[in-house]
């Protein structure tokens, strides 16, 4: 396995970026649902503007067979940048043979490499091998607890 930034000017990536987004939104812990192409086009547009967005591929052989799209963010209780990890996909075949980790360990480097603060993600709590795999990587619930919140527009 190999990893790579995301660069969504590069064709090829742009194709493996809808291909794993879409299985993500297809999965039963997205929106059962397909990923709207038009949609697709509008996110490339806006991610490759977007000052703050990072994403990292898996590949394996000639396939990318994970995603995490990332944006950079501020803790100002650390006075240093950290990572949101804001989409994690890997491709339903590669679960459960490692893709996740090494997805986990290049973010994890990239951070490291930049001096990062942390990493943050959100898990749904009914998303079960998700968070086994966030806690055998290291990552914790916030102490003290933490929810998350929304309100839309």
């Amino acid at each position: 396995m190999t990893s790579r930034i995301v660069n969504l000017k590069n064709t090829e990536h742009q194709k493996a970026f809808f291909k794993l987004l879409n299985a993500y939104m297809l999965d039963d812990m997205g929106l059962n649902a397909p990923l709207d192409e038009n949609k697709g086009q509008k996110i490339v547009a806006d991610l490759l503007i977007h000052p703050s967005y990072v994403g990292f591929f898996v590949k394996e052989n000639d396939e990318f067979i994970a995603l995490a799209n990332c944006f950079v963010n501020y803790s100002t209780f650390s006075a240093r940048q950290l990572i949101n990890i804001h989409d994690f996909v890997v491709a339903s075949e590669y679960r459960c043979k490692g893709a996740g980790y090494f997805l986990l360990s290049a973010i994890e480097k990239y951070g490291q490499e930049n001096d990062f603060c942390r990493i943050n993600l959100e898990v749904r709590e009914d998303n079960v091998k998700a968070r086994s795999l966030y806690y055998k990587y290291g990552f914790r619930e916030c102490s003290p607890a933490m929810s998350f919140w929304e309100k839309w527009l």
